[in-house]
């Protein structure tokens, strides 16, 4: 079906259909309807695994392979088939156990078995698994395709100005220098960190019945272990087992997941308004493009539109983030509906993510650093070593080395020969006086050059 994106509602299937191309067929309302169909296949398929269910014998080849074909080659034909019987049903799940049946009375043999489609379930059992199937190839989508690119650019700009001292600044105000490398190490560090987070969550899922105990299942097939095929079959679609519900799969993981997700567009956020702040100081320029406009009416313009894009959209996907975690993991009593909405919009999640990480990428991508200018602004800031001549005081026990730096330096600008005639008068032995003579604010940089070279 064609999208009009001049009249889209959201920037996402306008503006930006183009960034979220490979997500549609995950998160669309067609991906759902087909996760809905794989899992009500899958449950059939299992049931008819099961020996104390005479009633479903275990498929021929020609079954099964018949059944693969309905998950495997369901297209958007297949969806908008579905979405004809929901106008009658006004039931989604419903509506996709109705054109399974249909599509089943086409086999000779599947056709006496179409009431074990939807056996035992409820609607949650279905949509519970799909969302989290959904959710689950959407991050690995993200984190396979993108998040890993990004990283590769930090590890490589990292190594690439590892050596490349410039002034710090805490609070705004100038502080101890460090190297462009270093800070980009530092973010590559928390991306890293937040990654494995994710990577260690395994959403769960639940296909227990109603209010979660099996109920019908236990009066229809009394003697079938109902713990066990659960467990089985929740597992077998990767997702782990939880076997304490009520009609609803709680979402904790959910929620743990997205706020993970929190975590990572926080340090991206960081990441944005630090570059944003290097570009206005000049530390860094952009590959300019032929034909691209910064300014209406200021023709001398290169704006950081790639980075504030990427802080807007990230600010947005934490909105959808957020709220989805605090709402679904909340259900009056056994079962209300406030979450299914709610749930709907996890498109919203990783769509506006993933507009702000291929923002991030193009904006990564243009950046040329001014060694010159960061040069300067070292040059002019010799009041940094204040920090290094009062801690060689604390080292030979002579008191009150802070003030003094206080008193030399607060608020006034100090130069190199101001600091020699301070340093060859205090009472230190020759050998630090040398070290301190010898510093440079450009060499004052710790073990910023190793550790980012060792990220």
């Amino acid at each position: 079906m064609k999208i009009d994106t001049l009249k889209a509602l959201s920037p996402l299937d306008g503006r930006y259909s183009h960034v979220n191309t490979d997500l549609r067929d995950i998160l669309s309302e067609y991906g759902l309807i087909k996760y809905r169909v794989r899992v009500e296949i899958e449950w059939f398929i299992h049931l008819s695994k099961e020996k104390n269910i005479p009633e479903l014998p275990p498929l021929t080849i020609k079954d099964s392979s018949y059944l693969s074909d309905l998950i495997n080659n369901f297209s958007e034909k297949d969806a908008l088939e579905i979405k004809k019987i929901e106008k009658k049903t006004n039931h989604d799940v419903k509506a996709v156990e109705y054109y399974l049946k249909d599509k089943f009375s086409k086999s000779t043999k599947l056709t006496k078995y179409l009431e074990f489609i939807h056996f035992a379930c409820t609607s949650e059992d279905i949509n519970n698994l799909a969302y989290s199937l959904m959710i689950r190839d959407s991050s690995q989508y993200l984190l396979k395709n993108i998040i890993i690119n990004i990283e590769r650019k930090l590890r490589k700009k990292s190594k690439s100005y590892a050596n490349i001292p410039m002034l710090s600044r805490t609070h705004g105000q100038n502080a101890s220098p460090t190297t462009m490398g270093k800070e980009i190490a530092n973010t590559l560090a928390r991306l890293r960190k937040v990654k494995k987070s994710i990577e260690s969550i395994k959403l769960s899922g639940k296909i227990n019945g109603a209010v979660g105990n099996y109920n019908a299942h236990l009066v229809a097939y009394p003697d079938v272990d109902w713990l066990k095929i659960s467990n089985q079959f929740v597992s077998s679609l990767g997702l782990a087992w939880n076997p304490y519900t009520t009609q609803v799969e709680p979402k904790d993981d959910i929620a743990e997941l997205f706020l993970n997700y929190v975590r990572l567009n926080n340090i991206l956020i960081d990441y944005s308004r630090d570059v944003w702040g290097y570009i206005s100081l000049g530390y860094f320029s952009q590959h300019l493009k032929k034909g691209e406009v910064g300014s209406s009416t200021m023709p001398h313009k290169v704006n950081p539109i790639d980075f504030e894009n990427a802080e807007g959209n990230l600010g947005i996907s934490n909105a959808f983030l957020t709220h989805i975690s605090n709402t679904v993991v909340i259900s009056r009593w056994q079962r209300d509906l406030s979450d299914s909405t709610v749930m709907r919009n996890i498109s919203g999640c990783f769509g506006h993510m993933t507009i702000a990480l291929k923002s991030l990428e193009k904006g990564i991508d243009k950046l040329q650093i001014n060694k010159i200018k960061i040069k300067d602004d070292l040059d002019n800031s010799w009041e940094i070593l204040t920090e290094a001549i009062q801690t060689v005081l604390r080292k030979n026990l002579i008191p009150d080395g802070y003030e003094l730096m206080k008193d030399l330096s607060r608020g006034k600008f100090i130069n190199q020969e101001d600091l020699k005639d301070l340093i060859d008068k205090l009472a230190i032995s020759e050998e630090d006086k040398s070290i301190l003579n010898k510093l440079k604010p450009s060499s004052y940089v710790g073990l910023a050059k190793k550790l980012a070279k060792d990220i």
